[in-house]
């Protein structure tokens, strides 16, 4: 299939497919009123068809790549779910204990441009561990579709306990130095942000394009963060000034990016939503960032 941009599809178009994935509105929805945009064979169904993820384009690493070893594996979370399972990439050359890095997805599962980012991470240097929130309800299994429709599925709690116990894994590892960061992409952005909440020894967060913490609970947070905004996205964006103000009233450090013209989801390699130059700068950023909080 042929890359689209977002630049191909109207504005509303965009925004009916935003509430589609995040749940907001049903596919039958969208193609309602997607229809009313639809010019030539751009019908609302090929629309809807070019907006989904296609992993063909989420391969930056192989999971042969040479420089890497991966794994699946499982980890306790006893407040949550019992037992979890995660995808487990690092260096294949290292030989001392290393930073981790959680990698929390968006809400749809552990699907295969996380996994890539994961990836990424340990070819920089970093044990990277992507968890699998579908675990319980038998983890993400191709069908991003069905993968949503499992996610709404999930207690809400027990969800957010049996993320935060992946961070516990990884921190407990033998080949960990105990020192460890978060990055998640949209549902996960906002759970990156709830680790900085939870976590008083979290080394470092970066949320993209995720939900905001109250006043009450930014005043918990320890760590540094990296914070990433879509230019055209009104829904989160919202929540911004009130967190900035909760930051700087309680001290926190955070330095805070927003890139002109992108869409939410503009990381994801797999969609039109996707900016290559916004997210190459923000992942740059975001290893000179862990590069700093983690490794020295």
């Amino acid at each position: 299939m042929e890359r689209k941009r977002a630049s191909d599809f109207p504005p509303e178009v965009l925004k009916l497919f935003d509430g589609y994935v995040h749940g907001r509105i049903t596919r039958r929805d969208f193609l309602d009123n997607a229809g009313k945009f639809a010019v030539g064979g751009f019908t609302a169904a090929a629309m809807f068809e070019s907006l989904r993820p296609n992993y063909a384009f989420a391969q930056l690493v192989s999971n042969n790549d040479s420089r890497i070893k991966t794994e699946y594996v499982t980890y306790p979370s006893p407040q949550g779910s019992g037992t979890m399972r995660g995808y487990l990439p690092r260096p294949a050359s290292a030989t001392g204990k290393l930073p981790g890095v959680v990698v929390i997805h968006e809400n749809r599962g552990l699907n295969p441009y996380i996994e890539d980012v994961a990836r990424r991470l340990a070819v920089d240097g970093f044990l990277a561990f992507a968890p699998d929130a579908l675990t319980p309800l038998g983890g993400y299994q191709g069908d991003d579709e069905k993968a949503a429709q499992l996610f709404s599925q999930l207690d809400p709690a027990k969800r957010t306990e049996d993320l935060v116990a992946a961070a516990d894994y990884l921190k407990s590892r033998p080949d960990s130095t105990g020192k460890i960061g978060v990055v998640g992409f949209c549902f996960g952005g906002t759970v990156a942000n709830t680790f900085a909440v939870r976590m008083p020894d979290l080394a470092a967060a970066v949320p993209f394009y995720g939900g905001q913490p109250t006043a009450e609970n930014a005043a918990k947070i320890k760590a540094p963060l990296l914070i990433h905004y879509a230019g055209n996205d009104d829904r989160i964006n919202a929540g911004w000034p009130a967190y900035e103000a909760a930051l700087k009233a309680n001290g926190v450090k955070y330095e805070m990016f927003m890139y002109p013209g992108t869409q939410h989801g503009f990381h994801n390699d797999t969609t039109p939503r996707y900016d290559e130059a916004a997210a190459k700068l923000a992942w740059s950023r975001t290893v000179a960032f862990f590069k700093a909080t983690l490794q020295s």
